[in-house]
């Protein structure tokens, strides 16, 4: 029975588990529980008014909102970008494919100057919306834009290899039984993709909530209009209000954490289903 167990190049179970609570905890764990260790300074009414006065209600609004629509737009086209890249072939796919990756390696900041610099009212986009009363720089549409641009990498590598791995034999198969171009994608390869498609659209929205570099230079940053949560938090640790930037940092935390928790629930069904079918 010895000579046929499996024998790994990696440690043990114990081992290996023991050194991965032990990273998770240091860089993980222990940073999120400063941050409630902090705000338990705050006694629940001090609590309740730093995180729902006016202006951070609105900063939730802005960066939930904004970080929710921009997370669907980049799963409805990350999907698309996925699929011409996997299923055509055209000059330049290299470079399109390599240009996925951009925003992973720029700079947040240099993404928000160079983004602001196409938008405001003189550069080479926002030029032609300003004449007609649509102003995008400097307004919570800015930050959408911005949240789309840092978000699209991960739903599209997220589907790419999924897509890579499908059969085109299943395809080929639902046409042969009747089936419409709507009907195949709808029926038998929506379903295959929908896993990793959610698992993109967590990634970019948990991306997008906490995003600061790109978003600050072309929101303006203007209290109860293009404000976000994580710069309000960041003006108050500049006025050393500790307690608050930690309160706030913590109802961040929870409602990501919630939000994350549903959708990864919903992947979890998604399987499920998937599989008994």
């Amino acid at each position: 029975m010895r000579a046929l167990r499996q024998h790994s190049v990696l440690p043990g179970f114990n081992l290996a588990l023991g050194f991965t609570l032990l990273y998770l905890s240091l860089i993980v764990l222990i940073p999120l529980s400063a941050a409630f260790i902090r705000t338990s300074a705050l006694t629940w009414p001090e609590f309740w008014d730093a995180v729902t006065t006016p202006r951070v209600l609105a900063s939730y609004r802005l960066t939930f909102g904004a970080s929710f629509a921009a997370a669907v737009v980049n799963a409805i086209f990350g999907l698309l970008v996925a699929w011409v890249l996997v299923r055509y072939r055209f000059p330049g796919k290299k470079l399109v494919d390599a240009l996925v990756d951009l925003p992973f390696a720029l700079p947040t900041a240099v993404a928000g100057i160079a983004l602001t610099a196409l938008y405001a009212g003189n550069g080479w986009i926002g030029q032609f919306f300003e004449p007609i009363g649509v102003k995008i720089a400097f307004t919570p549409i800015g930050v959408f834009i911005a949240l789309t641009f840092i978000g699209l990498p991960f739903v599209v590598r997220t589907v790419q290899p999924v897509l890579e791995d499908l059969e085109p034999e299943l395809e080929e198969a639902a046409a042969t039984l009747g089936a419409n171009r709507l009907q195949t994608f709808s029926r038998v390869i929506l379903p295959v993709l929908l896993p990793a498609l959610m698992t993109g659209f967590a990634l970019a929205f948990a991306r997008a909530i906490g995003e600061y570099g790109s978003v600050i230079f072309i929101a303006g940053n203007m209290p109860m209009i293009s404000e976000i949560t994580p710069l309000l938090i960041i003006t108050k640790l500049e006025q050393y209000d500790y307690a608050g930037a930690t309160a706030l940092a913590v109802v961040m935390l929870v409602i990501s954490f919630l939000m994350l928790l549903i959708i990864n629930v919903l992947q979890w069904w998604s399987r499920r289903r998937t599989s008994a079918i």
